[in-house]
C-alpha cells in the first residue's frame, strides 16, 4: 500500500481530484449567439444528462459566459421555482476532474431548492466548456473561472449582486478559497471536501515528497512536454486507476465506486475516462494557490469529512483564516467521496444557513 500511496503522489494527483428558465432568457449574458462566436466548436447537450435526478422545485437551464482570457464557460442555471425579485446567487464548481453534470450540480440544484439563484459550471478546457488544449488546468485560469462566474451573476438581472457566493468542490475548493482572497464581490465562500492543489503536487499526498522527489516529478513532466511537442498532441495522465489494483488505498477505492460506477460516472467526466493534460501538474507546483488567504475579509465555511483522507487540507487552511466570520465543520464518520453526493450525509442545513447569515 505505501508503493501505492507513492505512486500516486505528485502529477498523478492531478489526476484524481470532475425546462426552460425564464430569467437565463432575458439577460444579454445569455446570448448563445453572441457567446458561441467566441467558442464556434461549443456542442451544449440538450437533454438532461446529470447523474442525479431532476427536481421538479427548480427550473433549469443552460447559459454561457466567458472569462477574462476570452475562454467561453458553459453552465447549468437552477432557479427556484415561484421565485420573485433579486435573489442571492452562488456558484459552484467541482470536484477537480469532474463536471457539472455531477457533484457540483447535485449542489447547485439543492441550494436552488431552498431559494438561491445558482449556476454549476465546467471549468476552462473541461466539459461542454470552451478552450484549447483539452483538459488543461492552471491555477490562475481555474480562479479565474470563478471570478468569471461573478461576472455573470453580477450582471444577471434576477440577481442581487451584493448577495454572491460561490461554493467549490475538491479541488474547486482551493479554487474557491483562492479567488475569495482575490474577489471582493464574493460575500460568502463554501469549501467542500477541499484539495489544495498546489499542495499534493509538489508535496505529494500526505506531504510525503521532498525535494528530490519533486525535482524528478518536474524531470518527468518536462520530459512529457518534449515528447507532446514532436507529438502535437498531449498525453493524458489516466482517471481514476480501474482496475482497482488489489493494494489500493481505501480512498482510491472510494473514488472509483463514484467516478467509475452507475452511481457517477459521467461520460464527460475526465476522472472517469481519461484524465487531465499530464503536464498540467507543473504549474501547480511552482504557484501555491493560498498564499493571501489570511487576507480573506469575507465569510468563510470549510466543510470536511471527519474520515476523509484530505482532512488535512481544510484544518491547515482554516488555521491561516482570520476574523470571526471564518468556520471550520467537520461531518461525522464522513469520507472524502461521501460529501459529493450522499445527500444523508452533505450539511446543506448549515451550508444553507451560513448563505442565509453572509448573503444579506
Amino acid at each position: 500500500m505505501k508503493n501505492v500511496v507513492k505512486n500516486l503522489c505528485g502529477v498523478v494527483a492531478l489526476c484524481l481530484c470532475a425546462a426552460g428558465n425564464v430569467f437565463a432568457s432575458n439577460d444579454k449574458n445569455t446570448n448563445l449567439n453572441t457567446e458561441m462566436n467566441m467558442d464556434k466548436d461549443l456542442n451544449l447537450t440538450q437533454e438532461w444528462d446529470k447523474v442525479f435526478p431532476k427536481s421538479e422545485k427548480v427550473s433549469h437551464s443552460k447559459v454561457i459566459f466567458h472569462n477574462r482570457y476570452g475562454i467561453t464557460l458553459v453552465a447549468d442555471m437552477y432557479v427556484p421555482r415561484q421565485a420573485d425579485g433579486k435573489l442571492p446567487a452562488v456558484a459552484v464548481c467541482g470536484p477537480f476532474g469532474a463536471v457539472k453534470e455531477q457533484a457540483s450540480g447535485l449542489y447547485a440544484q439543492t441550494l436552488a431548492e431552498r431559494g438561491f439563484l445558482t449556476i454549476a459550471f465546467d471549468p476552462s478546457f473541461t466539459g461542454e466548456s470552451g478552450g484549447e488544449p483539452r483538459y488543461v488546468a492552471s491555477p490562475d485560469i481555474n480562479t479565474e473561472d470563478f471570478c468569471a462566474a461573478v461576472d455573470f451573476l453580477s450582471t444577471c438581472e434576477h440577481v442581487d449582486p451584493e448577495r454572491i457566493g460561490i461554493l467549490g468542490i475538491c479541488g474547486w475548493g482551493g479554487m474557491a478559497v483562492n479567488a475569495a482572497a482575490m474577489d471582493t464581490r464574493i460575500k460568502a465562500t463554501v469549501a467542500s471536501t477541499m484539495y489544495d492543489m498546489s499542495r499534493v503536487n509538489a508535496n505529494g499526498y500526505f506531504d510525503a515528497m521532498d525535494a528530490d522527489a519533486r525535482h524528478e516529478v518536474r524531470r518527468q513532466l518536462n520530459a512529457q512536454r518534449t515528447e507532446d511537442y514532436k507529438s502535437g498532441s498531449y498525453a493524458l495522465a489516466g482517471g481514476v486507476v480501474d482496475p482497482l489494483p488489489g493494494d489500493a488505498p481505501w480512498f482510491v477505492k472510494d473514488y472509483h465506486a463514484y467516478y467509475k460506477t452507475a452511481r457517477g460516472y459521467h461520460k464527460r467526466s475526465l476522472n472517469s475516462n481519461g484524465g487531465w493534460n499530464k503536464t498540467s501538474a507543473l504549474s501547480f507546483i511552482n504557484m501555491p494557490l493560498l498564499c493571501y488567504s489570511d487576507e480573506i475579509r469575507s465569510a468563510v465555511l470549510l466543510v470536511h469529512g471527519e474520515k476523509a483522507h484530505s482532512r488535512y487540507f481544510s484544518e491547515d487552511a482554516f488555521k491561516k483564516l482570520k476574523g470571526d466570520n471564518k468556520k471550520l465543520l467537520i461531518v461525522p464518520g464522513a469520507t472524502h467521496v461521501d460529501l459529493y453526493d450522499r445527500m444523508d450525509i452533505i450539511p446543506f442545513d448549515k451550508i444553507e444557513q451560513f448563505f442565509l447569515e453572509y448573503l444579506k
